[in-house]
């Protein structure tokens, strides 16, 4: 489906706050910007948005407050949600990203209750759940990622092969493939999490492969199985990969495009961590500023669509 469900011509004002929001996002969203450059301006303009208020709930998460000073950001970055919902934010707001969001709200159907999903989840951080299963895992990452897949649909816009709307089968993919890159970054960043007192990955899994100490050190205590945990999880992530890029056929060749890219990057992180689990313990595995080229221009190109849609057709049958 291609255009905004609602066009509105962008204020000055308005410009202001998507270059500010375009601003945060090409330097703190740097996978996520490679993907979205492929985007025809205004879907750029609403995914910037999206990524803007998002990071902001990230940050409060992250940040150096007290438990119960980010409960209270997060319940104020609630109400401004709120507020954007009801449209009582217009062009003349301070907040730059109020004013994005809440324009880029009304130009396309953006289900923003998603943005409140991810304020849950991020709920879970402050309060340091565990996860005991996958199970449980999955209800986190669904708020933190899942979410950002199925709000960037409304900008997206979907279609099944007969050319008609198919919004829930779409939500279904956009949530896996939403899994698939978390649970990529919860393996990227075990090292860092643990330095902040986080444990994403399964309690049950961590205990099977002889790993329930943690990851406070580049060095494993004997016994352990750090490898065969790393593969045991990025055989699960290549299996949502697989599934979440059906998602890709539903969309138009350019927001395709910015799919496949932003997902591929992760993808290749996936394979690093897999040749080198140990790598994680040192510090954060990244993709050098060529390659995530590479992978956009394969995205733009639908190579890398059709690479996973022949995994897929192997898995089904």
């Amino acid at each position: 489906m291609e255009g905004p469900a609602h066009a509105s011509v962008p204020s000055a004002p308005v410009l202001a706050a998507y270059s500010y929001c375009e601003a945060v996002t090409g330097t703190q969203a740097r996978n996520f910007a490679y993907g979205i450059r492929l985007l025809p301006t205004d879907k750029r303009q609403a995914m910037s948005a999206l990524y803007a208020f998002s990071r902001r709930v990230d940050d409060i998460g992250d940040g150096t407050l007290a438990p119960e000073a980010k409960l209270a950001r997060l319940e104020e970055t609630r109400a401004l949600l709120g507020r954007i919902r009801a449209e009582e934010v217009d062009e003349d707001d301070t907040d730059p990203v109020a004013v994005a969001l809440a324009h880029a709200s009304r130009r396309f159907p953006i289900p923003l209750g998603g943005l409140d999903e991810l304020i849950d989840g991020v709920l879970m951080d402050v309060r340091g759940q565990e996860y005991e299963t996958w199970d449980d895992l999955k209800v986190y990452c669904r708020c933190v990622a899942g979410a950002i897949g199925r709000l960037s649909l409304g900008v997206f816009g979907t279609v099944n092969s007969t050319g008609a709307l198919d919004t829930a089968r779409a939500d279904e993919y956009a949530d896996t493939l939403g899994l698939a890159l978390q649970l990529t970054n919860i393996l990227r960043d075990v090292r860092e999490d643990a330095g902040n007192g986080r444990t994403y990955l399964p309690a049950e899994d961590l205990a099977k492969f002889g790993c329930s100490d943690g990851f406070r050190s580049d060095r494993m205590p004997p016994g352990s199985d750090f490898a065969g945990l790393v593969h045991h999880e990025v055989r699960r992530a290549r299996a949502l990969f697989v599934e979440g890029y059906r998602l890709l056929p539903m969309l138009d060749r350019r927001s395709g495009a910015c799919v496949a890219a932003m997902a591929g990057i992760y993808r290749r992180l996936l394979d690093r961590i897999e040749r080198e689990p140990e790598a994680v313990l040192r510090g954060r595995v990244s993709l050098p500023p060529h390659e995530k080229a590479y992978v956009a221009v394969r995205g733009l190109s639908g190579l890398d669509a059709r690479t996973i849609s022949r995994q897929s057709n192997r898995r089904r049958g």
